[in-house]
């Protein structure tokens, strides 16, 4: 009998949206009013085992219109692809895509065609994670260094990570690794919250989540500032007043500010001891990030990261010395092996990584790279917290699970990123069960008035 390979056979997607915005969940001074969404693909086989690849990235409502159209856009080099070599070298088809030089032209490795690949790759890793018979995280800690070296494009890095330096410090990585997977197994990774803090929130509901927080073991939360001064006076003082002393407080302007404003500003709420300012300034701006890191640390420090592009970016703000915290986000760059390249960049520099989550997913997600990096390259989990805020996790099947404000290993096999079916047919736009109901509603109470 002749054996088939099994490939990629269909490439699915949908843009689903959930109604965040209605109670204010996500606000920040530069997005007032997300819509937490998801550009979601699955990788479908006729592969006999019947497993399917996930993968997604998170946008803040219309811009999935767009996202979407560009995962689309992706399927040519999908389907067809050999499962099988597909979850041996996840790596070539990162390469594939990004080579496209078309579709390249428009970024190049940056942009919503760059999170499309990055939703893809990640759908391959998933996919990878599944038929092993693991979570993402342990296959990657389990993987040979060589193997992992090669899964990164050392492009346009090379001058400050070559193969060999990576080789060095995953090899370094293995030293130890079987006593923290199971230190990480009985206390899990540190986590921080920003769910008490987002702008559109009260005083009111500011102290109680934050009274929460504190009670479920968090020892930092986060609060959005930006908007206006004498608010963010206000709010600092009341989270002060209610974590007390010794917990952190991050606090995080989403790009709102120039560089002289946001220095003048950070100093501003020093007085509330805050522990870093994030995306004080654009993404982009390396060179501001360093003017603002030697404004106002070391007391106060600089953190960015969920908004920067790719790993050169990467690569710059550690050259400059703009950063004292680099904040990978798993669906921004390029999937996950990007992301190994730029926790690989952050270990040479000795920055400490503390992962963009929260949104649609990216708690799920994100836990996989920090853990893998704890387990077998950094080896430390000091100073390094990846973010949590309590939003949708009811919508996947393997949901995060948090205990004493610290992020549980996953056992299930896969990247975390599958939802539940229910879920997609509920809440994909326009035709999901949800919004349809939502425009009917609309509709009636329009003729109504």
């Amino acid at each position: 009998m002749t054996r088939t390979t099994a490939r990629i056979t269909a490439v699915d997607t949908y843009d689903i949206r959930f109604p965040t915005s209605r109670e204010l969940d996500g606000s920040d001074a530069m997005n007032p009013d997300p819509d937490y969404s998801a550009a979601y693909l699955i990788l479908r086989t006729d592969a006999p085992d019947g497993i399917e690849g996930h993968g997604f990235t998170f946008t803040i409502g219309r811009g999935n219109d767009v996202q979407v159209a560009a995962i689309d856009a992706l399927k040519p080099h999908l389907i067809g692809r050999s499962v099988d070599e597909l979850c041996a070298d996840p790596g070539t088809l990162g390469r594939a895509l990004v080579g496209d030089s078309q579709l390249r032209w428009l970024g190049p490795e940056k942009g919503v065609m760059h999170m499309a690949i990055g939703a893809a790759v990640n759908a391959a890793w998933d996919l990878a994670a599944k038929r092993a018979g693991q979570p993402l995280w342990k296959l990657l800690a389990d993987a040979e260094p060589e193997w992992l070296v090669r899964q990164i494009d050392f492009r346009y890095i090379a001058d400050v990570l070559s193969p060999a330096d990576a080789l060095h410090l995953l090899r370094g990585g293995k030293n130890g690794a079987a006593g923290r997977e199971a230190k990480l197994r009985e206390r899990g990774y540190p986590g921080y919250t920003t769910s008490p803090g987002w702008l559109g929130y009260s005083d009111e509901k500011l102290t109680r989540l934050a009274h929460e927080a504190v009670a479920d073991g968090f020892t930092q939360i986060k609060l959005k500032v930006g908007a206006d001064l004498a608010d963010d006076v206000r709010r600092m003082r009341a989270a002060r007043a209610a974590v007390g002393p010794d917990i952190r407080i991050a606090i995080d302007a989403n790009q709102r500010w120039n560089v002289g404003e946001a220095i003048e500003w950070t100093r501003a709420l020093g007085a509330f001891d805050p522990y870093w300012i994030e995306e004080p300034t654009s993404p982009d701006d390396v060179l501001g990030h360093a003017a603002i890191r030697r404004a106002v640390g070391p007391d106060i420090k600089v953190a960015t990261g969920e908004h920067v592009q790719n790993r050169i970016i990467f690569k710059q703000l550690l050259q400059a010395g703009a950063i004292d915290v680099l904040q990978i986000d798993a669906a921004r760059v390029g999937g996950v092996n990007e992301n190994l390249a730029i926790l690989l960049l952050a270990a040479k520099f000795g920055v400490p990584v503390c992962p963009h989550a929260g949104g649609v997913g990216l708690c799920e997600l994100v836990q996989h790279l920090s853990m893998f990096d704890y387990v077998a390259l950094t080896g430390t989990t000091e100073n390094r917290v990846i973010e949590y805020v309590d939003h949708l996790h009811e919508h996947f099947t393997d949901p995060v699970v948090m205990r004493a404000g610290h992020y549980t290993a996953p056992v299930a096999p896969g990247f975390s990123a599958t939802m539940h079916a229910e879920s997609i047919a509920e809440f994909t736009y326009p035709g999901g069960r949800f919004w349809a109901a939502d425009l009917a509603a609309q509709i009636t109470e329009g003729v109504g008035a």
